[in-house]
């Protein structure tokens, strides 16, 4: 589970292809701000360096824009992420632990932010290809947590993400069954602390 957890969140120019990647930039932007928000079911495959799976899971994915993010884990084992526009929240319910960051020490951590994000700042952070309906997004800084993420649509459908991290995991999701977020749904993005469980305050802000 911890290692599911740490892939998750570890899901956000060479000057002589500058305008190619513009383009891919831009592309991407447009495709996600034409979609705004989704849900979906994913299912995840975990193998390592040497292509050995050494883990599946699966549960519920979505997000909004700007910076509002639901990953809930529910097989093999449970685990929460949630981005509520402010503060990321991490809860393990087997542990009985929540963590909690800033949103920007979340987006400065893995590509993944970019879906969620359109600060122009932040975009400048990454190096951003694309393939047909699939895009690569790699960190600029080559110690992130994650060395590439590839998302991958069909339309205004999102398909498919790849995440690959330094030590040569790579993390599969396959996205099934998307559809918008309603109105009703939208506590999705907020997270209300459980009792008796412990929290580890990571905000920069936080005087814990």
């Amino acid at each position: 589970m911890n290692r599911l957890i740490a892939i998750a969140m570890a899901g956000l120019p060479l000057l002589a292809h500058f305008s190619v990647q513009a383009d891919a930039s831009e592309e991407l932007k447009v495709k996600l701000a034409e979609i705004n928000n989704l849900k979906a079911n994913f299912s995840q495959t975990v193998t390592d360096i040497n292509d050995k799976v050494i883990q599946t899971g699966e549960g519920i994915f979505a997000l909004a824009q700007p910076n509002q993010f639901y990953w809930h884990l529910t097989a093999p084992d449970e685990s929460l992420i949630v981005a509520d526009g402010t503060d990321v929240w991490i809860y393990n319910p087997f542990a009985e632990e929540v963590s909690v960051m800033d949103v920007n020490q979340a987006i400065s951590a893995s590509p993944i932010a970019l879906l969620v994000h359109s600060d122009p700042q932040t975009w400048s952070q990454y190096q951003v290809k694309n393939d047909g309906q699939c895009f690569e997004i790699s960190p600029i800084d080559k110690e992130a947590g994650v060395s590439e993420v590839e998302v991958c649509f069909n339309e205004l459908t999102l398909t498919k993400m790849v995440l690959k991290d330094q030590q040569g995991n790579t993390s599969n999701f396959t996205l099934t069954d998307q559809t918008h977020v309603t109105e009703s749904e939208g506590n999705l993005f907020e997270f209300i602390v459980p009792e008796n469980v412990d929290i580890d305050d990571q905000r920069l802000k936080s005087s814990n």
